[in-house]
């Protein structure tokens, strides 16, 4: 398990790293092999907000938390994060559902599985536009987010609405 620790506005401490890598080590029982865990501490205010990403045998789950406590965080997060491993496993197949119910850390019982559908498809063609274009767009349709092709660099983008009200940009890479 490799951990990369980021902090903003808040000091992480030995107390509170050693605590939340002997959490972390319960979950490698869903792993075959090593996994990596990016740790996001930020003081937002008087709440501590903790954000767990864990990427490992074609697994990236996410998980983010909002306290008055950077340690409360910890064990609201890591259920977040057993429940949607569990979920995924169980999709895939890879491990028995049995397995899962005897060997669950955080978790009291097991998730339910989501069995939506696509029930609608969208065809469109990609036009070239600047981001700026695009964000009139975004905020025309009211949508939370708009693909188009960057016409500035030839690759597809997609323009998000944030928490916050902010707007994010993902580039797609082939």
């Amino acid at each position: 398990m490799k951990i990369k620790y980021i902090a903003k506005d808040y000091k992480i401490t030995n107390k509170f790293k050693e605590i939340l890598e002997k959490k972390l080590e319960k979950l490698e029982k869903y792993f075959s092999k090593s996994f990596d865990v990016k740790i996001n501490c930020t003081k937002q205010g008087d709440n501590d907000k903790l954000e767990l990403t864990v990427s490992g045998d074609n697994l990236f789950i996410r998980s983010e938390v909002v306290s008055e406590n950077m340690y409360s965080n910890i064990d609201l997060a890591l259920p977040k994060i057993e429940k949607q491993i569990v979920k995924q496993f169980s999709r895939t197949k890879t491990k028995t559902t049995k397995d899962f119910a005897s060997s669950l850390e955080f978790l009291t019982e097991m998730p339910v599985l989501d069995t939506s559908k696509v029930v609608k498809k969208k065809s469109f063609e990609l036009v070239p536009l600047t981001v700026n274009d695009a964000k009139f767009n975004l905020e025309a349709l009211g949508h939370s987010f708009y693909i188009f092709l960057n016409a500035e660099t030839g690759k597809v983008n997609v323009l998000y609405k944030r928490e916050a009200g902010n707007l994010g940009l993902i580039e797609v890479l082939f």
